[in-house]
């Protein structure tokens, strides 16, 4: 998965400051997540943005175990130049795990 993330980033292309909020659904966890991306990351579909993000997630995260991931859905609010996404992160024990994630530009 790291080359499909990473093939939007293009060899001396300025890099932006995201943040990402993340949210547990069963344990009420709340996690924020600064990352770095491509300048115009929040130009891409919203499926792109989180595919970017959740690659950080398994790489930085969780480098000792592989995140897989089911996505619900996904949806971009253009005028606020927020991505919000629904889905279930999958650890190689337990149940999958529900989350919502928002992403935006970092203050």
């Amino acid at each position: 998965m790291i080359g499909l993330a990473m093939s939007i980033i293009k060899l001396g292309e300025q890099m932006g400051r995201y943040q990402a909020t993340m949210m547990h659904a069963t344990t009420g966890g709340e996690g924020i997540y600064p990352f770095d991306g491509p300048d115009d990351l929040l130009t891409k579909t919203p499926v792109r943005v989180v595919r970017h993000f959740m690659e950080l997630v398994d790489t930085k995260l969780f480098p000792e175990d592989h995140v897989e991931y089911e996505l619900n859905a996904a949806m971009k609010n253009a005028e606020r130049g927020v991505i919000t996404a629904m889905g279930s992160m999958h650890l190689h024990d337990g149940p999958p795990l529900p989350f919502l994630v928002m992403i935006a530009k970092a203050a």
